[in-house]
């Protein structure tokens, strides 16, 4: 490994990887994963497992994850945890920042070593910072944007990266779906994970559930699969007419990256006609966050997000506390909700809404994720009522 020596004589690893964030504050460190640089915005994630269902999760896309777990590559990375339903499109997280060096895999399921996966998925990897110290500062002054990279030479131009990192326009009015959204309409058909026997198959028949896929997660797909239902995933751009034609017993808006005002340009014409339908409908993250807006209400940027797998969330409509995964850097201003939404669960750390129900209309909503993947499965019930709506629905017809 190279090494630098300053005129004492003292010599260290030259470092390979930097942090560079807009305000000209370079992060030096060792670097893994890809070779290249990354601009984003800079977040940080508290959950304790599933750094790989993480990475892949296509809402994370534009932003550089630091994890405050330092355990990170314990389990390998296997094809079972991935996320992304879109295999081609970009990979969700663009870079990932860590205490420590990966730690080696041990576990019966690793299939490849964390690098070697970044590496296949262009993926930048940094360690050897202080995350706790870059965690602080994301929460005194919000998530920054940044330029994480990774030289093996340790070569590097400063200036060059200093000037994007600056000149980004970070995720506000930023429409990030295109990237990540299916190219064409299919039909989802696997089921939930069981031990022993992995990921079951078949599409339901009690219900037909049109899901609208603004970088929708794997887990969610399947827990609908599982509540009995058919899942048609369509495009992000696809028009209500299309959808309505599909004749579906619910509708579901995905999870997504990006700034829900500036998808909601194409995006919220298309949920309107559906709540005018009548049909069920039900929201996850930047569908919930779309959601609000169809429904009247305004969206506004976190100052430091909500990212992780133990964030306390109550319902008020059962009075019941669970414990959520979260990722969503933009929330739903509660206060610019109109008379006719019901405001129905809030976040026990900053009291942000966390979910709305229209109070005329099989229609709901949640900021969080309720199919974990990773974290808790308090929130399951969720899916349940989904169906419930919907043989409610059909029922009255």
């Amino acid at each position: 490994m190279d090494t630098k020596q300053d005129n004492s004589g003292w010599s260290e690893p030259k470092p390979t990887a930097l942090l560079v964030l807009a305000d000209g504050t370079v992060l030096e460190g060792t670097g893994f994963g890809a070779i290249g640089h990354a601009v984003g915005e800079v977040c940080f994630n508290t959950a304790m497992t599933g750094y790989e269902e993480i990475l892949t999760d296509p809402s994370y896309a534009g932003q550089i994850i630091t994890f405050t777990f330092p355990h990170i590559g314990n389990v390998g990375t296997n094809d079972e945890d991935i996320e992304t339903v879109n295999m081609a499109s970009t990979p969700g997280a663009r870079g990932l920042i860590l205490r420590t060096p990966i730690t080696q895999p041990s576990n019966y399921r690793n299939k490849k070593h964390l690098d070697a996966w970044l590496k296949a998925r262009g993926v930048i990897g940094l360690s050897g910072i202080d995350t706790r110290a870059l965690t602080n500062l994301i929460r005194e002054k919000g998530m920054p944007n940044a330029v994480i990279a990774h030289a093996a030479d340790g070569n590097f131009n400063i200036e060059v990266l200093k000037r994007e990192a600056r000149e980004w326009p970070g995720l506000v009015g930023m429409d990030l779906v295109p990237r990540v959204t299916s190219s064409q309409r299919f039909i989802w058909n696997e089921n939930e994970w069981a031990w022993g026997k992995g990921y079951g198959q078949g599409a339901g028949e009690k219900y037909h559930v049109v899901a609208i896929d603004y970088g929708v997660k794997r887990n969610i797909l399947r827990l609908l699969s599982s509540i009995g239902a058919k899942v048609t995933v369509v495009p992000a751009t696809t028009s209500a007419e299309d959808i309505l034609a599909l004749k579906p017993d619910g509708v579901f808006l995905s999870n997504g990256p990006g700034d829900p005002a500036a998808t909601g340009e194409y995006a919220v014409p298309v949920i309107k006609k559906m709540i005018d339908s009548g049909t069920p409908t039900f929201g996850i993250c930047l569908g919930h966050q779309m959601l609000g807006i169809a429904l009247g209400g305004k969206t506004m940027k976190m100052h430091q997000g909500h990212h992780g797998a133990n964030h306390p969330v109550k319902d008020l409509t059962t009075g019941k506390v669970e414990i959520t995964s979260m990722n969503h850097g933009f929330a739903v201003d509660k206060d610019s909700l109109p008379h006719n939404v019901e405001q129905t669960h809030i976040s026990l750390f900053d009291g942000s809404n966390c979910g709305i129900a229209l109070k005329d209309k099989p229609v709901f909503s949640v900021q969080y994720h309720p199919e974990a993947s990773p974290g808790p499965r308090d929130s399951h019930y969720l899916f349940q009522r989904f169906a419930g709506l919907m043989e409610k629905n059909k029922k009255a017809v």
